[in-house]
């Protein structure tokens, strides 16, 4: 008997590039899969920059500093970036200059999960990609997150409590910690019933045959 329910754990940063196309391309992938597969797909914290002011840096002086990449290296990645995103549907804005800390998101992300309200979680995720990568929002700004936490259907006003606490500061650390105890280091990082690692922005083709191959495991 195969199974006919996935578990996925989608470990990644709200920074993260690759990680936007990865979620577009894996929520592709899911939508091939036949009907009656149940999924859970579950979004888990990863800090690209866990020292990141809160001002932010200059994205070309951050790459530089952290990657030693030319400017022309820049801006060929972010066009190679752009493109792999528009085949895919989504767009990356020229609006984003700077990289900005984005522990808060993950904060925010973790109340979207555990706060009763079906879907709220990936709706924020998706809303967090959109606002930084195509509109280039700043998603360490306590107003910005407030905004797209309303828009994916959360509650402002207790968006607005979680921020201005530090509420669920000690569960985004401790789950952080438990994806690179065991092994993850790079974004995103895509676990699959808890033991099946898939990693990287594949593309969608990638995505559905390795979960095919997953579900077709004896239960």
């Amino acid at each position: 008997m195969t199974s006919s329910a996935l578990s996925i754990d989608f470990v990644s940063d709200v920074s993260c590039p690759w990680c936007a196309i990865g979620l577009q391309s894996l929520d592709q992938a899911l939508q091939r899969l036949p009907a009656d597969v149940a999924v859970t797909l579950r979004f888990q914290p990863f800090e690209l920059n866990p020292r990141m002011a809160a001002a932010g840096q200059d994205i070309g002086e951050h790459l530089q500093e952290k990657y030693g990449l030319t400017p022309e290296q820049v801006r060929q990645n972010h066009d190679a970036i752009a493109a792999r995103g528009a085949a895919l549907g989504f767009v990356f804005g020229s609006a984003r200059r700077r990289i900005y800390n984005t522990f808060d998101a993950h904060r925010l992300l973790h109340w979207a999960a555990v706060c009763g309200v079906p879907g709220a979680q990936k709706a924020l995720k998706q809303a967090l990609f959109k606002a930084y990568f195509t509109d280039g929002l700043n998603p360490s700004d306590h107003e910005v997150l407030v905004r797209l936490a309303a828009d994916a259907g959360l509650d402002g006003d207790q968006a607005r409590q979680v921020l201005d606490s530090d509420a669920y500061a000690d569960e985004v650390r401790t789950q952080a910690q438990f994806w690179q105890a065991n092994g993850i280091r790079s974004v995103p990082s895509i676990i699959a019933n808890g033991r099946h690692l898939i990693q990287g922005g594949q593309p969608p083709e990638v995505f559905e045959q390795a979960l095919r191959q997953i579900l077709a495991e004896p239960a």
